[in-house]
């Protein structure tokens, strides 16, 4: 997934963001409001980390904007305010989830994917689609019961894939969604190469490709 990660305090951002990649997320990280606010028009992220106490701007009152502007991205609140009446306002303006600081870098994660399943309506930990299955918390891929490895950038798109199982996605959502702006550009057949070795891990099936589109996860229910 791709995380929009807003906090003004330096060592924690660099620690939690660096711990986001590790675990083969993309990650943006921006020490104010309107910085986020900016970011959120340019890319398609899954997901924010806000921070409560920014500079230039509470974030419940960017929180509040985002929500009555009809931006519907599932947002976690990360503060230090662990007073109930902050937690109830915190969720009464517009936040899917409440968690207080300090935070291990696994719950945060664990957090995330919950929030993601709610967001896409998979109530089970374990996605499926025909013959194949995949676990967001392990990173496990399995086709017809036996196990894929596979690159994180590999499991970052069949992830993106999964979440919409029936749409289409552009190339250029696909690259979005895998690459954050502390990467360099990727060379331009990358998504290409990527697909590519998913068909050919996984089964030829997996990835469907619409010409002059994109790419939609494959019918692989019907795969033999």
């Amino acid at each position: 997934m791709r995380v929009l990660f807003v906090e003004d305090d330096v060592l924690l951002g660099q620690a939690l963001v660096a711990g986001l990649r590790q675990l083969g997320h993309a990650a943006d990280w921006f020490t104010n409001g309107n910085d986020a606010d900016g970011a959120l028009v340019a890319a398609p992220y899954d997901a924010m980390v806000l921070d409560l106490g920014l500079p230039g701007g509470d974030g419940l009152v960017w929180l509040r904007r985002w929500r009555d502007r009809g931006v519907k991205l599932p947002v976690l609140v990360l503060t230090a305010r662990d007073g109930v009446d902050q937690r109830i306002a915190g969720l009464d303006s517009g936040a899917d989830d409440y968690l207080l600081k300090p935070i291990t870098i696994d719950e945060l994660a664990a957090r995330l994917r919950a929030l993601l399943r709610r967001a896409s309506g998979r109530a089970q930990p374990t996605w499926r689609h025909g013959h194949l299955e995949y676990e967001p918390a392990t990173k496990l891929v399995r086709w017809k019961g036996l196990g894929v490895e596979l690159t994180a950038k590999e499991l970052a798109l069949l992830e993106a894939l999964m979440l919409e199982p029936q749409r289409v996605l552009s190339k250029s959502k696909l690259r979005e969604k895998l690459y954050d702006w502390s990467e360099a550009e990727p060379e331009g057949n990358a998504l290409e190469v990527h697909v590519h070795h998913l068909r050919r891990k996984i089964d030829p099936s997996v990835v469907r490709t619409v010409r002059g589109v994109g790419y939609a996860l494959g019918g692989v229910e019907d795969a033999p």
